[in-house]
């Protein structure tokens, strides 16, 4: 059965340019989001595997929304990878106490983005 993943991301370009990674190479369905609220609508109404989300957005930044779809039972075992331009190690560490699945920091590397993807989540084809 195919993936299905939601993208979340105010930013346009890194939007188009990780859904048409995922779908071209990682023969993915793709949902996108511009922002965390939308985000969460679509988590909570559309059956999804994963979830990209950004961090710094405007509404609601990354963890706010992470956040919230803990607190949701329909939502909360949706694994969760982080896109970030920020990442210290304390930061990760934060990260896999929180129950984040795992982070791709951008700049990311276009053609390797459903490597990590798959091996963030486990997933083998």
């Amino acid at each position: 059965m195919t993936k299905r993943l939601l993208i979340v991301d105010d930013e346009e370009r890194i939007r188009e340019l990780v859904q048409a990674c995922l779908e071209d190479l990682g023969g993915w369905d793709t949902l996108t989001a511009v922002s965390g609220t939308e985000g969460l609508k679509i988590a909570q109404t559309e059956p999804i595997d994963a979830i990209l989300l950004d961090v710094s957005m405007p509404d609601l930044d990354g963890f706010a929304v992470y956040e919230k779809l803990q607190e949701n039972s329909a939502t909360q075992g949706i694994p969760v990878i982080l896109l970030t331009a920020k990442v210290q190690g304390s930061d990760r560490a934060r990260f896999a106490q929180m129950g984040i699945a795992g982070i791709i920091t951008k700049p990311f590397e276009p053609t390797s983005i459903c490597n990590e993807v798959t091996n963030i989540l486990g997933w083998d084809d």
